[in-house]
Order: structure tokens, then C-alpha cells, then sequence
């Protein structure tokens, strides 16, 4: 008799936990390897974080640094969800895209890599709660390139593409990036190639075969600056920089600054922080940088009128 007791009480409480787990809604909704696109037999994914108050807004965080991207391998740029925190608790949904990478991939095809993402989220914006006119992105060094590489050059998809997504816009209406490479032509000072030269000659093998000549340099240089597509279509950017970066300096981000001033872009500001260099501590979770970040998408996208 006491045995059948004890059976049946633990059987109530499993049955009282089950039930608890189920009613009990998740902060954040997380959505593991869903594959954007394919090349080469490789499957390209991103993660999807799905706060519990959605206000319809996307962030697609670029992975990536040193033009490399992984979603969990050491020693590489990984999805990494405590980073997406205060934007969650904002209420944006957070895309993680993992790129490829170098050095089997070229930045050009990173950059191909970023257009799919947006036209992918933007293709399954209903599925995922967001409105498709409502997309952000973000990243940092390497991830702050393709950043204002998709900001810059993100327009209409193939309306004859066999597939849907290809068919979509890969536009964005706001970005926000720390240091960002902006025009490898003028690395530094004026004229001087940075194209897997320079402090980013460790990183040469990212650049591809054209990096093997001068006129390679020259031509892939200006093909990856997003400085030389800036226009007035630019959409709101906000860029944090310290001035001690050896990597990449300052002049990249003042530069881009006052191009896209110069094309009378409706909205770019850039941050500069006193003493900081190539990244500071871990500066995902810098308080009054990602609250500037965050703070800036509140501004453009989540307060954006119609």
C-alpha cells in the first residue's frame, strides 16, 4: 500500500510539472539553423530569437570578424545570445547570420551572403513576426564592413528569379556598426591600398587571388569599399569608433562620415570613443554602446512611421 502511495504521488507531481512547463511561455523564443541559402553544397544559416513581447521590428546581427563566422566554433566569431539581450528585451527580433567564410570564401561572397539574409527574413517576415519594412542590421570590424556594405548597396531583388526570395528587396532602414573597413583604396591616408596590405596583411588570404596584383588590388579594392556606393538613399547609420585603432583607423569611419554627408544621406552620426582601440573589453556589452545601438533602432525603426 505504501509503495502504490508513493507511486501515485510521484506520478501527481510529475504530472503538475508537466503541466507547469507547458504553460509556462519562454522570454525568448530561440530558433537554431535556419538555412537562408545554399552554395557549394553548404548550407547557410542564422539563428532567430523571438522576444516574448515582439514590437515587429528585425535585426539581422552579422556574425562575423575578421571576415570569418561560425555559429558555435572556437577560435571564430560565433552566435553568441547574450550579446542580443538588450535588443530582445527592446523588443526586436534578432536574426544571427552566419556568413561563409575566408579563407575558402572571398569577401565578395560574404557580401552576396549578407543580400541573401536580407531577402530571406524579408521573404519570411509574416512567419517570423516582423514587418518587412522594419529591418535593421548591425555588426562589428569585419561585420561592421558587410554592415554598411548591405546599407549602402542593399536594392531590389530579380522579379523574374525562379526563386521567391531572390525576388525581394535586400534594402535595410537603419544600421549600426563599431569600426568598419570603409575604403581599402585610402587606408590610413590617402592612397594607400589596405587590400590584404598593411595592418590587414594577416588577413590577405580573406581578399582572394586578386590580392596577387596591383591592379587586382586596385579594381577589388574599389568593388568592397562601401564608401563608393553612398547616396542620399543611404538609411540611418550610426558608427562607433575609438580613436587608437591600429587596425582599422579612425579616418575610415570620419571618411565615410562626410561622404555620405556630402550625398546629403537623411541621417549619419558617428561615435568616437577617447582611447579605445580595436575593440575594448568585451564591447558587445558595453553599456553605453549598445544602449547607443539600441537606442538608435528605437529612433529609426521601431518609432519609423509607416
Amino acid at each position: 500500500m505504501r509503495t502504490c502511495w508513493t507511486c501515485s504521488a510521484i506520478g501527481m507531481v510529475l504530472m503538475l510539472s508537466c503541466r507547469q512547463s507547458l504553460g509556462d511561455e519562454p522570454a525568448v523564443r530561440r530558433t537554431e539553423d535556419v538555412v537562408y541559402g545554399r552554395k557549394f553544397g553548404m548550407a547557410l544559416t542564422l539563428d532567430v530569437f523571438q522576444p516574448a513581447q515582439a514590437n515587429g521590428c528585425g535585426l539581422l546581427f552579422l556574425v562575423n570578424g575578421g571576415w570569418l563566422s561560425s555559429k558555435a566554433t572556437p577560435m571564430m566569431v560565433t552566435i553568441r545570445p547574450d550579446d542580443y539581450r538588450v535588443y530582445l528585451e527592446r523588443g526586436y527580433t534578432v536574426f544571427a547570420v552566419v556568413t561563409s567564410s575566408q579563407p575558402k570564401f572571398a569577401i565578395p561572397e560574404l557580401i552576396d551572403d549578407v543580400h541573401r539574409a536580407v531577402r530571406f527574413v524579408r521573404s519570411n517576415a509574416a512567419k517570423y513576426g516582423v514587418r518587412p519594412d522594419h529591418l535593421g542590421v548591425l555588426g562589428s570590424s569585419s561585420g561592421g564592413h558587410l554592415t554598411l556594405s548591405i546599407a549602402t548597396r542593399g536594392g531590389p531583388g530579380k522579379p523574374d528569379a525562379a526563386d521567391p526570395v531572390e525576388r525581394e528587396s535586400s534594402a535595410v532602414q537603419a544600421a549600426a556598426c563599431f569600426f568598419p573597413p570603409t575604403d581599402f583604396l585610402n587606408y590610413g591616408a590617402p592612397g594607400v591600398n589596405g587590400v590584404g596590405q598593411g595592418p590587414l596583411a594577416p588577413l590577405q588570404i580573406a581578399f582572394g587571388p586578386q590580392v596577387l596584383t596591383p591592379e587586382g588590388r586596385e579594381k577589388l579594392g574599389r568593388e568592397i569599399s562601401p564608401i563608393y556606393y553612398v547616396t542620399a538613399a543611404l538609411p540611418p547609420t550610426l558608427i562607433i569608433h575609438g580613436d587608437e585603432d591600429k587596425v582599422v583607423p579612425l579616418q575610415q569611419s570620419t571618411d565615410f562620415v562626410k561622404q555620405a554627408r556630402a550625398a546629403n544621406a537623411r541621417s549619419v552620426e558617428l561615435i568616437v570613443r577617447p582611447g579605445k582601440g580595436h575593440g575594448w573589453g568585451d564591447f558587445w556589452k558595453s553599456t553605453e554602446d549598445v544602449t547607443a545601438f539600441a537606442d538608435w533602432f528605437d529612433r529609426h525603426l521601431k518609432d519609423r512611421s509607416e
